[in-house]
């Protein structure tokens, strides 16, 4: 058997698994050129190493194995040349996904870069130069907790559908006269940050004097820091002008403890 290689020796060689070489065989990829009756081995010969390595290379390239067992049935240069260009438009596909991923995960770090540094106390009150873009869905009567959770599924959902650019970020809208009466948890809004404005369903938080502050721990402990927003904008003579958005900083996304959960609650004001 010099001619031949062994499945132990070819695995060594080209740096794969035995296992691999077996599942190869069975789907007939690449199957040996000699077995042994005897006791089933299986054997290669010199010349089977150069098609695997055409295997090889057109998976780490992204081929499935159903489109290489049919490509590889009677190969050429034309129909290589047409397997390459396919290959080359995909790859640049998930190029541009994983960039866009890229970019929308960065920033969920940065954010929560920036939040593990604050004062948990600390209310703020400054311009919002940046305009936000957020695709939002309305939450279904009694407008609850569980109602705002699915109608945040239904954004990333539909987002996701309609190849909306969102970021990883989900919030709530709770309209101005529920915060006021005690109802801080009933919102009429869910959404998800995007960049775009291209879309019937998104709404552009406009530039604009903005008072703010984070709210760490349970969402079911929030209403506390509303009564704090609320008495700081009655004690500096703000007036509120819009409903309050919610943006979830550190939710279930990254977090399974609810005790780490941030929030950030923001209204639009102006001076009374």
């Amino acid at each position: 058997m010099k001619e031949y290689f062994s499945i132990g020796e070819l695995s060594h060689y080209q740096n794969i698994s035995k296992q691999t070489l077996i599942y190869y065989d069975q789907i007939d990829l690449f199957k040996p050129a000699y077995v042994d009756k005897n006791n089933g081995y299986r054997y290669y010969s010199a010349s089977q190493i150069d098609y695997l390595d055409t295997i090889i290379i057109l998976k780490k390239a992204g081929v499935s194995l159903k489109k290489i067992k049919d490509f590889m049935k009677d190969y050429s240069f034309s129909s290589s040349m047409h397997l390459l260009e396919q290959q080359l438009q995909v790859i640049q596909t998930k190029r541009k996904e994983l960039l866009y991923i890229e970019s929308r995960l960065q920033q969920r770090y940065q954010d929560m870069q920036t939040i593990s540094q604050i004062s948990k106390q600390d209310i703020y009150v400054e311009r919002m130069e940046k305009e936000i873009h957020i695709y939002k869905q309305e939450v279904d009567f009694p407008h609850s907790l569980k109602e705002v959770s699915i109608a945040s599924k239904k954004c990333y959902a539909q987002a996701f559908q309609q190849q909306i650019p969102i970021y990883f970020q989900c919030g709530a809208i709770i309209p101005i006269e529920k915060v006021r009466q005690g109802y801080e948890k009933e919102a009429s809004y869910a959404f998800v940050l995007s960049d775009s404005c291209n879309h019937k369903d998104i709404e552009t938080l406009r530039q604009g004097e903005v008072v703010y502050c984070y709210h760490f721990g349970s969402y079911d402990s929030i209403e506390q820091s509303y009564v704090r927003l609320l008495e700081f904008c009655e004690k500096h003579q703000y007036q509120i002008q819009s409903d309050a958005y919610e943006f979830c900083i550190n939710d279930y996304i990254t977090s399974n403890h609810e005790n780490e959960f941030i929030t950030k609650i923001m209204f639009y004001i102006g001076k009374e």
